[in-house]
């Protein structure tokens, strides 16, 4: 697997998507034997992957059994919670703990680790002694909006590597600069993306945006500008992507990535009960729509609301396979509603990609 790669597969069944994944990139010729591995999830809080924020124990499952089938012993799992949530807590709720127990592998609650300091340039980092003793470190990031950074993904995961004093200052000096310094003092040699649920705007969840996706990629940088763009943000709107770029943690042109798409989406009936995402969808007409086109379509619009723009729209907005050869008099979203007068290209199209055409439509 390259570092440009990006591997995306469709769908919602964790566990095997995550297999093909592995398969695919061919995890093991990147191993030796006696490497100590370590599994990174997000457990920002205890709540299910399904409340989109935190990282789907099937996902982990998928690395742990083909990480054993191909002879690879040296398992451990780590993580540490935002401060004020009990990490111990968390991986009971969200799954790990059972997930340990049954697998006999470790769970190091990273709150209660020792520490090193690590000097990155200008700055001193304090790192979780578990974290840089690893061989190879397997980042399982969630896709999902955040409050400050816009986004949360392969960049901003590894601050559960800190101490909660750490996560504090690095609130106080700004995040920016530190998540792209944690990342050069710290390196992640796989990153499985955990994209079928992830939250519109907040990192803690409950307003979750079904995307029906996992992403595979070596380097966080390009895989958090391309999923910046999933989400309907600029690579410009994310500092730490261009600070991370200039200091050699990754590449953030997406122009050089090579997108590989294992598979496609299936259609299925959608139903959001969020008040905040329902507001938003008050134009879409959706007959069979695809979760990863859907979702593209939401996080495009909370995009334009932010902007003071979604009012703008006057149309109504199609998507879904039931549209496929029939002609449509409003907008349309993705390849099956390539019979409207006007339509985006995709399958599914990125946010940025529904936001541009949008903005040329209506605004």
């Amino acid at each position: 697997m390259l570092n440009k790669q990006i591997f995306v597969s469709y769908g919602e069944q964790a566990k095997k998507m995550t297999k093909e994944l592995l398969e695919k990139i061919d995890l093991k010729a990147e191993l030796k034997k006696d490497d100590l591995i370590a599994l990174k999830p997000n457990l920002v809080n205890a709540s299910s992957s399904e409340k989109g924020a935190t990282t789907d124990p099937q996902i982990a499952a998928a690395l742990i059994e083909y990480l054993i089938n191909k002879g690879f012993e040296k398992l451990i799992i780590i993580e540490g919670s935002w401060v004020g949530a009990d990490t111990d807590n968390a991986f009971l709720k969200c799954g790990y703990q059972e997930l340990a127990a049954k697998y006999e592998i470790p769970l190091y609650n990273l709150q209660k680790s020792s520490y090193k300091q690590k000097k990155v340039l200008d700055m001193e980092i304090e790192i979780a002694e578990i974290a840089l003793k690893v061989d190879y470190l397997i980042n399982l990031p969630v896709l999902k909006g955040h409050c400050q950074t816009n986004i949360t993904c392969a960049l901003k995961n590894l601050k559960g590597c800190l101490s909660d004093q750490e996560k504090r200052r690095f609130h106080r000096i700004g995040l920016h600069k530190s998540i792209a310094y944690l990342n050069k003092a710290l390196k992640q040699d796989l990153i499985i993306v955990d994209g079928i649920y992830g939250d519109l705007d907040f990192e803690e969840g409950g307003n979750a945006v079904k995307m029906n996706r996992i992403l595979a990629a070596k380097d966080p940088v390009l895989v958090d500008s391309y999923a910046a763009e999933l989400l309907g943000y600029h690579i410009s709107e994310i500092p730490y992507l261009q600070i991370a770029a200039e200091i050699g943690v990754g590449n953030n042109n997406l122009d050089k990535a090579e997108i590989i798409e294992m598979n496609k989406d299936q259609a299925a009936d959608i139903n959001y009960n969020s008040s905040k995402i329902e507001q938003l969808t008050k134009k879409i007409k959706a007959k069979n729509a695809c979760s990863a086109c859907y979702g593209s379509l939401i996080h495009a619009l909370k995009r334009l609301a932010e902007r003071g723009k979604l009012k703008r729209i006057n149309q109504a907005i199609y998507l879904g396979q039931a549209y496929q050869a029939k002609e449509i008099a409003g907008l349309g979203i993705g390849n099956c509603c390539n019979q409207a007068a006007e339509f985006v290209k995709g399958c599914p199209p990125s946010a940025k990609e529904i936001i541009d055409f949008l903005n040329d439509q209506n605004m």
